[in-house]
């Protein structure tokens, strides 16, 4: 399968390189950089060479390049890229390249184990966590006076089990289930405000304590708003093929349950709106004005708003008056970025003021588009809702919760 991986920093530079079933010169991922400098934001996730399959990933400005010799499962590569990119900000809180130079190890260590001759073989945390114990200042210090290293002597209980993904013997003393139902809209609005597109990428993250080997039922009110869903091993699918409901195992800790996708734009609502007018004469001072307010929040405060506006190239600068937040104006990129914060339904936050031009300036493309980020605790868009939580296998009665939150994902506003 995998043959070798390198990560790769944004520029260009191969900082890590780790090879199982056969040394592959790090030349190879010139057709990767290649591929970078002609489109930065849409490389191909599979690269074919002379000799070589290259299978990316790009995040954290960090990009994992595999190097496989046969054909093989593209998204079964991609999965297990993206596990690797997870379980280094399980381990280390991030995965920048300066974290993983601190962390050279470590992460060696952590790549051993995830792959045996170039297979996947252990990539739950939890797992991981009892072969491979995390690093903190005490246990770096000794293990440089003791020549020791972060590997455990003993296989982990759950690798020898029929569930590899969860320990046994698992001990709590407060029993505890918490589900976070987070979703991403992504919209394009027009100059009206009518939706040219919409949908939803949606996520359960799951930190579970539970003690033993509890067996986890989970069920919606509405489970056929899905268009696409994919699930952590743990779920029985035949299970939710035929009942809609979620049956599962569950790790212990912290993991992401299911991602889903919505993609019929009946069902999205968008939650915010922005009243524009944007005006610019040739040889005059532009005006901008600028009001946001929210729609189809069910009544939720909606937080954490961030308008970025990308001026034409005539703009030479803005003087503007917000009635709430700040705002910045970049002169070399043209962009401006206004930190709204909380919008107060009783008085809608606005912007507005003059845009001076380049003297002598004819031609003006005076249509920006404006990227919002914003973000609503306790909602669900997509409408959404968690049932129950049922527990079998166990004689306790677990502490259960369920959090919404919905946040901008890429949404963008015509002017």
């Amino acid at each position: 399968m995998i043959h070798s991986l390198f990560i790769v920093n944004s520029s260009g530079e191969v900082f890590l390189e780790k090879h199982w079933r056969s040394v592959v010169s790090r030349s190879v991922c010139e057709y990767f950089l290649d591929a970078q400098r002609a489109a930065p934001y849409d490389v191909p996730p599979v690269i074919a060479t002379p000799h070589y399959y290259l299978i990316t990933v790009q995040r954290d400005n960090v990009s994992l390049v595999a190097a496989c010799k046969q054909e093989v499962p593209p998204l079964f590569v991609i999965e297990f890229l993206h596990r690797v990119v997870d379980t280094f900000q399980d381990y280390f809180g991030d995965c920048s390249e300066t974290v993983i130079k601190d962390n050279y190890v470590v992460v060696y260590e952590l790549l051993d184990e995830m792959l045996d001759n170039g297979f996947p073989l252990a990539t739950e945390s939890n797992i991981l966590k009892e072969l491979i114990k995390p690093p903190n200042i005490l246990r770096t210090i000794a293990n440089t006076v003791t020549g020791k290293s972060n590997v455990s002597t003993t296989l982990p209980s759950g690798q020898l089990s029929a569930i590899p993904w969860r320990r046994s013997g698992v001990r709590y003393t407060n029993n505890e289930a918490y589900f976070d139902v987070i979703e991403e809209v992504d919209a394009i609005i027009d100059k009206s405000g009518s939706t040219v597109f919409a949908e939803i990428q949606g996520h359960i993250e799951c930190c579970i304590k539970l003690s033993g080997m509890p067996d986890l039922t989970l069920s919606f009110m509405n489970p056929r708003l899905f268009d696409d869903v994919s699930f952590h091993p743990c779920v029985r699918f035949k299970r939710w093929e035929a009942e809609r409901l979620l049956s599962f195992i569950p790790p212990d800790g912290n993991f992401r349950l299911m991602s889903y996708h919505i993609s019929s734009q009946s069902v999205v609502a968008i939650p915010i709106y922005i009243r524009h007018n944007f005006s610019i004469k040739t040889g005059e001072q532009g005006r901008l004005d600028l009001t946001i307010g929210p729609r189809n929040t069910l009544g939720r405060t909606v937080d954490k708003v961030k308008l970025e506006l990308t001026m034409p190239r005539c703009v030479l600068n803005c003087l503007l008056t917000p009635n709430q937040g700040k705002y910045t104006f970049d002169s070399v990129t043209k962009t401006l970025s206004w930190d709204v914060g909380r919008i107060d339904v009783s008085k809608l936050p606005n912007i507005r003021g003059s845009v001076s031009i380049t003297p002598g300036t004819t031609n003006i493309d005076a249509n920006p588009s404006v990227n919002v980020q914003f973000q609503i605790s306790q909602l669900a868009v997509s409408g959404l809702k968690v049932n129950r939580l049922d527990m079998y296998g166990e004689k306790y009665k677990p502490f259960k919760g369920v959090k919404y939150l919905t946040r901008a994902g890429k949404f963008q506003v015509r002017m």
